[in-house]
């Protein structure tokens, strides 16, 4: 994840009901742009909306037990706005570290990948209103002894966190503040899982998405205790300069919003309300 605050943008779309004349800066309406959508007229290949993808990042996006089905909340959501503008998700597995080049060079219409807005990525690419927000979590075992409810009760335990991340920044500044624990820095944050899991730890600091991926099972052995405000949102990313399809997407996740589909998406793969606090 990237180390900055993460900001949220909004993308107005105007909309001049009953103009006889198109003006080069006029949005079109839902309609007009599913129209357009239909026609070939917004997306590289006609009747395709194409979505670039990292798939490997539950729950927002992963392959099925099959290894070839990509599955998650970003994946339904693309299907969803696809279906809104009638048109089919095509999905583009990319590594994270070309996935900003695919867009760029005409790889793919989009990228729906847990893609977090901010500042640097604003200049350089265009981007929908945010549809969630993550937050940071405390993580216990459901049989743990410890009562900490919040990272500033974690005095003297060994709390493990994924290093050079938003979480690393976060207990950063709870330490310089005057909080003294045992830091467990760690490469990759499911290693963080594993040895807590296995006694070596007492708490973890993490994203909330990546939390409830491992507390969902009906026998995990883990348990959030606290979840922090939603610091960072993530948007739908496309090529700097591709305003029309930018707002025909952006109106389309709005309806989406309105009619609850992304509620219920949230609901579907998090259990509960994940994406009302990204529009407020």
């Amino acid at each position: 994840m990237n180390l900055k605050k993460f900001f949220c943008i909004s993308l107005i779309g105007c909309l001049i009901a009953g103009a006889c004349s198109k003006k080069n800066v006029e949005t079109p309406s839902a309609g007009d742009s599913s129209k357009q959508a239909q026609d070939g007229g917004l997306t590289i290949k006609p009747g395709v909306l194409s979505v670039g993808m990292e798939i490997g990042y539950p729950p927002m996006e992963y392959f099925d037990t099959d290894g070839k089905t990509p599955i998650g909340f970003d994946v339904n959501m693309a299907k969803a706005i696809a279906a809104k503008l009638g048109l089919q998700a095509e999905f583009v597995d990319t590594a994270w570290d070309g996935i900003f080049a695919g867009v760029d060079t005409g790889k793919y219409d989009c990228i729906i990948s847990a893609v977090t807005v901010t500042p640097e990525r604003q200049v350089a690419y265009n981007f929908t209103k945010p549809y969630i927000g993550n937050a940071q979590a405390l993580v216990l075992l459901k049989d743990s002894a410890i009562t900490a409810a919040a990272p500033e009760e974690l005095t003297g335990l060994r709390v493990a966190y994924q290093g050079e991340t938003t979480t690393d920044i976060y207990m950063t500044k709870l330490v310089e503040a005057g909080l003294s624990l045992e830091p467990y820095e760690y490469d990759k944050v499911l290693n963080c899982f594993d040895d807590l899991r296995l006694g070596r730890l007492d708490a973890i600091v993490c994203d909330i998405l990546v939390a409830f991926d491992y507390i969902a099972p009906a026998d995990s052995p883990f348990q959030i205790v606290w979840q922090g405000e939603a610091e960072e949102v993530f948007a739908i990313c496309f090529k700097k300069g591709n305003d029309q399809l930018t707002n025909a997407v952006d109106q389309t996740l709005d309806a989406l919003f309105a009619d609850g589909t992304i509620l219920k998406i949230s609901q579907d793969v998090f259990k509960m309300d994940m994406v009302s606090s990204a529009r407020k």
